[in-house]
């Protein structure tokens, strides 16, 4: 086999590899290596979920009395977020979890549904209950992002089943944060968004401080 060949199929083999990475693997990696030059310290509060966290860059600030990691990445789904947890979650023995997550998994395909999102919940809580049987966990409903209005009433499905099912298990909290985001005519508020009526400004974050820090362990 000549060189050029064996080059070449090098190439081949290096491109699949990098293609054959799953979805975020980017992102993960990028937290290991932030926790290998300063690894944050035990008994933290842990936020983990889709992109309304990870774009809360300066979360510590908005809770100065509380020791914050973040962990939350891209656009990520409940599936991403269960199949990382051995990544973003466990390392860090916190003393609380907070989790935003499920509005990507119902914008990623139309035949996801509510229930779908619940289930995919119920896996994730029960993965973190093996690991840490009382840990207080709290989850934050899926917001009326005005560029998913039509999927506004699968949101409030799933924010519903998720909200009867944490009703029934200890050390747990439901955020209701989707109503705190409407207008007095039912309608998201659009002045608390960015341009792209997905993610948030400093008005929604400084909206959700208010719901959540009420729900933090000192």
């Amino acid at each position: 086999m000549s060189r050029h060949i064996q080059l070449f199929l090098s190439f081949l083999f290096m491109f699949a590899a990098a293609n054959s990475q799953p979805p975020f693997y980017s992102d993960i990696q990028n937290f290991k290596k932030q926790d290998s030059t300063h690894f944050p310290p035990a008994h933290a509060i842990l936020f983990i979920g889709s992109s309304s966290f990870t774009k809360w860059t300066d979360i510590q600030d908005y809770f100065p009395r509380y020791p914050i990691i973040n962990r939350a990445f891209g656009g990520s789904t409940l599936e991403d977020v269960i199949r990382y947890s051995d990544d973003i979650i466990f390392p860090y023995h916190p003393k609380q979890i907070v989790i935003y997550c499920g509005e990507n998994d119902l914008a990623a395909s139309d035949t996801v549904t509510a229930q779908d999102v619940f289930s995919r919940f119920k896996k994730l809580f029960t993965t973190i209950r093996h690991h840490y049987p009382r840990i207080p966990v709290v989850y934050v409903s899926m917001k009326p992002s005005p560029s998913r209005k039509h999927l506004i009433s699968k949101f409030i499905t799933g924010n519903a089943l998720i909200k009867n099912y944490l009703i029934t298990k200890q050390n747990t909290r439901f955020i209701d944060v989707f109503h705190k985001m409407l207008n007095s005519h039912g309608y998201p508020i659009s002045n608390i968004f960015v341009e792209d009526s997905l993610h948030m400004n400093s008005k929604g974050y400084v909206m959700w401080q208010k719901a959540i820090a009420p729900y933090l362990i000192k």
